[in-house]
């Protein structure tokens, strides 16, 4: 909120807001988004409803060894008071060019092969392989601009994905969390050849990405700087 407030950007006036998934460095923000809509209400402010866009699993609790677990602190009920929740399980096409991709299917051997703790599901604690996840693909005129938050389910995974959705084998950008924290070497070199095969135009490596996978990935992409405010432009 505070980010978007030092770059102009109001938050009443928001067509849609995605959630990438359920972990609550991702979904904190919705606990102080919601009480600024509370209060701009209460002092009769024109606001529109916008649409949340999840997965059905986004708002499951996450158990954890810490008090609270990893999910939301917020639950859907309250999230619809002020949003129109959409769930999907399918690609969901926000305007001609941007598509939300939820249910990123695993096409490759070294990615996803360990789940990420738990869920909660029906009442039963499950492996949590992050079904949840949703990515961004935009189809710019070089290709496609693809973000994904963390890619828990693969970054490579997402982008054969998108390539498949979207009818499209370029790749003019790529801006999200690669995963690539502490990786093992047949993850990391698998990453590394995915790249050198389909040598996107840029890479935006954001958090969950460690210096020695940006540093193996700069070897075969033009690996280039990222953060809060930065603006990026493409061709439509």
């Amino acid at each position: 909120m505070q980010n978007a407030q030092k770059l102009g950007i109001s938050l009443l006036d928001l067509d849609y807001l995605v959630i990438s998934h359920g972990h609550l460095d991702h979904m904190w923000g919705l606990d102080p988004l919601l009480r600024m809509y509370s209060q701009a209400s209460l002092e009769g402010r024109a606001m529109r409803m916008p649409t949340l866009v999840v997965h059905p699993r986004t708002f499951n609790f996450r158990p954890r060894t810490y008090l609270g677990g990893s999910g939301s602190l917020v639950n859907e009920e309250r999230v619809a008071q002020f949003f129109i929740v959409q769930r999907i399980e399918e690609p969901l096409w926000l305007t001609d060019k941007l598509v939300c991709l939820p249910g990123i299917p695993k096409s490759n051997s070294f990615e996803l092969r360990q789940p990420f703790k738990q869920i909660r599901v029906d009442g039963q604690d499950v492996d949590d392989y992050m079904e949840d996840e949703i990515a961004l693909a935009y189809k710019s005129a070089d290709g496609l601009v693809v973000s994904n938050a963390c890619s828990h389910r693969g970054i490579c995974n997402t982008l054969e994905y998108a390539k498949a959705i979207c009818n499209e084998t370029r790749i003019a950008d790529v801006i999200c969390g690669f995963h690539l924290q502490n990786p093992d070497q047949e993850v990391l070199d698998g990453t590394v050849a995915y790249f050198a095969q389909n040598t996107p135009a840029a890479l935006h490596p954001c958090h969950c990405t460690d210096l020695r996978s940006k540093i193996a990935l700069s070897a075969v992409a033009n690996i280039q700087e990222a953060g809060s405010g930065l603006a990026l432009t493409y061709p439509s």
